[in-house]
């Protein structure tokens, strides 16, 4: 058995950004990621102003993570389009540059990461691992993202009746595919579901949606509902016909949009999406788990595993507001007539997107000052 002050559980995004303030501070911890190799989890990779605001930060240029920018929203409903400008600009990144570059950070600053270890359970305090082995700390920060890990997974009733599914494809490269995509970021709306649609820092397209249980399963596979979703929408269809044969579509079952963990539990810091999972037609989820990683490294370094109560509490209530206002839009356009009615409403008052847009945004708190002293 193992032993450390503090065990991070998943390197992604919210895990490697407590690792790096951690190791900043000089906190003892130890941050374990079951992929041996970084990977490139389903994800949207949307950044928005704010959140490109924190990783620079934490010492992440942008230019480093994407050099072409977003600047418009447009949101696609069966033949309808509406394009805004967003408040600022923005960028789309892979998940695996990201955490590559966040990883470097972490490692150069002292961090301790161990990759192919993985978690199997929580139990009586204690992290058994796959091979065995168990771990135990005085605290842990819960970063395993979407994946539960047993003995505290999310409660099972908040993925709902009829389950929601994120999917993702990549598309491209393809010079005519930029020309449609470069720029922006595109919402593509339809029953029980939609689709964004970014360009990537590699020249790929990535098409990331989140789609009930009830739709795939009306449809009989997800290649054969990408082959549906073409046909009911023009506008996604040109762009699924970059889709080259035999691509693999990933999967991740059962994503409980809307949930926050609104209680602590001493010496629990749950980061990112199991502490709070926001609709992610938002584009916030990268945000959300940055912001969480920060907080809870600086609540740690105040006040040790008893601040994970006061965190926790704090940070429910700093994603309410995004995450209702992102929980409203989501149900709406999920049902076509309203996708319709949002879609002609964003044309004519195309304001409305923005405001939209900076609504769901959570709010960066600045570095704490014991954190950010030790920037290297």
């Amino acid at each position: 058995m193992r032993r450390t002050p503090a065990l991070i559980v998943g390197g992604g995004p919210a895990g490697l950004t407590t690792a790096l303030l951690l190791a900043r501070a000089g906190a003892p911890h130890l941050l374990i990621e079951r992929h041996a190799e970084t990977g490139d989890a389903l994800c949207g990779g949307f950044l928005s102003w704010r959140t490109l605001a924190m990783l620079e930060r934490l010492g992440v240029r942008p230019s480093a993570l994407n050099r072409d920018h977003i600047r418009r929203v447009s949101l696609h409903s069966g033949g309808r389009r509406a394009i805004a400008a967003l408040p600022r600009p923005a960028l789309a990144v892979s998940r695996w540059r990201l955490d590559t570059i966040l990883a470097e950070h972490a490692r150069t600053a002292g961090a301790a990461i161990e990759t192919g270890v993985t978690a199997r359970r929580h139990e009586q305090g204690a992290i058994h691992l796959a091979d065995g082995a168990t771990l135990t700390a005085d605290t842990l920060f819960l970063a395993s993202g979407k994946h539960d890990l047993r003995g505290l997974a999310r409660p099972a009733e908040a993925r709902g009746d009829d389950p929601v599914l994120g999917l993702r494809v990549r598309l491209g490269p393809a010079p005519a595919l930029d020309r449609m995509v470069g720029g922006t970021i595109e919402l593509h709306l339809f029953d029980r579901g939609y689709a964004g649609i970014a360009a990537q820092e590699d020249g790929t397209v990535n098409l990331c949606m989140a789609v009930h249980r009830s739709r795939l399963e009306d449809a009989g596979s997800p290649a054969a509902l990408l082959t549906q979703l073409g046909n009911e929408s023009p506008q996604l269809g040109e762009r699924l016909a970059f889709l080259a044969g035999g691509t693999t579509i990933d999967a991740v079952a059962n994503v409980p949009y809307g949930w926050r963990e609104t209680a602590g539990t001493p010496g629990l810091f749950r980061l990112g999406d199991q502490a709070a999972v926001i609709p992610s037609l938002a584009g916030e989820g990268i945000g959300i788990a940055l912001e969480s990683g920060a907080r809870a490294a600086a609540a740690y370094c105040r006040g040790g595993r008893d601040a994970a109560i006061r965190y926790q509490t704090g940070f429910a209530d700093a994603t309410r507001r995004p995450i209702g206002v992102a929980g409203m839009i989501w149900h709406g356009s999920e049902k076509p007539a309203l996708a319709a009615a949002l879609t002609v409403v964003a044309r004519l008052a195309p304001s409305l997107v923005g405001l939209a847009a900076r609504l769901t945004r959570v709010k960066h708190s600045p570095l704490d000052v014991a954190l950010a002293g030790r920037e290297s």
